[in-house]
């Protein structure tokens, strides 16, 4: 089929391209601020097309044998593997990001499904022999039914393959919903999978209208989210109608602790990384540093030093470290957050001076000294290149601060004493925990936050819970 056919229709449904029946979305690129192309968005008509797709579709995939769904889902990996170096430039144009952060984030996502097609053959239930004389018991996992899984526009692929992974393994089919402003990339991505017809299908459109529309539709049976903490509460609220099952990825404010015996220029090396990262659009990424009095002055300069050398520009310009914010609104809101902190600006704190970037949705990395503790960068998820850092007393007064938040996402803590780091990790409020790492996730590791930051497990074998349920089987004999 055509690519372009794909694109503009705005939907891929049952295996082919679906003609959506709302009006153009435009798509902009963040670093001119042009319009490069648009895709119709799709009504609530194309929603239930969609879903009645992956209806149709769930009673064939769900016979299948788990390993051959597996088996499936790795051929269809390595084709977009094959297509990746055409999905690289896609992917940038339309998020933001660097040509090297979009090949990182694609060749991440083939590998979370093929990860999944390797548990394929680990799938199991459970077997309870002799509960009474001649009697045993089965537990059996089985399969949902039909997935709706919602994307945001900072990592549309991995974000969505975190989903589809244990998903498709488990059984059930899918209908994915990208953000408005990221639509291109899922839809080829999807294409270049090659599933069977009806197995996971696409509609694009704005929340209100395509979102809403799907977390309400009667054949939805569990709605997988990624995204803001307020948008996620409303899709509880409106999941509650035919309590419909939930993962909730929302947002985060991951503090990282820097300890007087910490290997400092590791640990500054990881708060540059985790915060200025996809121009800081990630909700796993460090967003709060706090470091012990005694090494703070080292840490400090080491940190704004590294903030200062990255090199801003568009994401296709050779060189370019850090890319545009993805839209006017993230920047202006990350701006907004910045005045409204106070603190000792270090660095960073506005557009950068290059004329040559005024159209685009830039801002420069970003560091606050010390922002007063009831400030929006201690008490709000900064979405954007801007890290703020405190000077504490010990590792109690740090380990306070962190988890004086709504959000319980992430941390990481440097430190060579063994005992010190246990103590952070298990008091710290937050779904996972690095110990002198940088903060990458691992498809081996379960995933999933606390608090405002949401419930249920992505990743590791932990998700299949979360996409099936458990049947339990008595057998008596004789």
């Amino acid at each position: 089929m055509s690519t372009q056919a794909v694109a503009e229709a705005g939907a891929f449904i049952a295996g082919a391209a679906h003609q959506n029946g709302g009006q153009p979305l435009p798509i902009t690129n963040p670093a001119d601020g042009r319009v490069f192309a648009e895709v119709a968005s799709a009504t609530a008509a194309d929603v239930d097309a969609a879903v009645s797709a992956a209806r149709e579709a769930f009673g064939e995939w769900s016979a299948r044998a788990v390993s051959k769904r597996g088996e499936l889902l790795a051929a269809g990996a390595r084709n977009v593997r094959e297509h990746i170096d055409e999905l690289v430039p896609l992917l940038t144009r339309e998020q933001g990001k660097t040509l090297r952060d979009s090949r990182i984030e694609l060749n991440r996502a083939v590998e979370t499904l093929e990860h999944y097609a390797g548990l394929s053959k680990a799938l199991r239930g459970a077997f309870t022999p002799h509960l009474d004389p001649n009697t045993d018991g089965m537990v059996l996992r089985r399969p949902l039914g039909v997935v709706a899984a919602i994307v945001p526009w900072n990592f549309p692929t991995t974000l969505l393959c975190n989903k589809l992974g244990p998903a498709l393994v488990a059984g059930n089919t899918v209908v994915a919903k990208p953000a408005d402003t990221t639509p291109l990339t899922t839809l080829r991505f999807v294409e270049l999978l090659g599933l069977p017809p009806g197995v996971v299908n696409v509609v694009t459109g704005t929340g209100p209208d395509v979102g809403e529309a799907l977390v309400t539709h009667p054949d939805v049976r569990k709605v997988a989210f990624t995204g803001s903490t307020k948008t996620g509460e409303r899709i509880m609220q409106l999941a509650s109608g035919g309590t419909k099952r939930l993962t909730l990825e929302l947002g985060g404010s991951d503090p990282l602790i820097i300890c007087e015996d910490a290997d400092l220029a590791k640990a500054a090396s990881a708060a540059s990384m985790g915060r200025f990262y996809n121009c800081g659009q990630a909700c796993l990424a460090v967003k709060r540093v706090y470091v012990v009095e005694s090494v703070a002055d080292e840490v400090i300069e080491a940190i704004t030093a590294k903030a200062k050398k990255l090199r801003i520009g568009p994401g296709d310009a050779e060189g370019v470290q850090i890319g545009p914010l993805h839209t006017a609104r993230q920047r202006d809101l990350v701006a907004d957050q910045v005045s409204r902190s106070g603190g000792e600006l270090l660095c960073g704190g506005g557009a950068p001076e290059d004329q040559e970037l005024a159209n685009g949705f830039f801002y420069s990395p970003t560091v606050i000294l010390d922002p007063p503790h009831d400030s929006p960068m201690a008490t709000e998820e900064v979405f954007g290149p801007a890290l703020p850092i405190w000077r504490v007393r010990d590792l109690d007064e740090a380990i306070e601060r962190s988890n004086a938040s709504q959000y319980g996402l992430g941390s990481s803590i440097w430190t060579t004493d063994l005992d010190r780091a246990r103590e952070a990790a298990e008091r710290l409020e937050c779904g996972y925990t690095w110990i002198n790492s940088p903060t990458k996730v691992y498809d081996e590791l379960p995933f999933g936050g606390v608090k405002s930051s949401g419930f249920g497990k992505e990743h590791g074998e932990e998700a299949f819970d979360y996409y099936t349920d458990s049947k339990s089987v008595v057998v008596r004999s004789g």
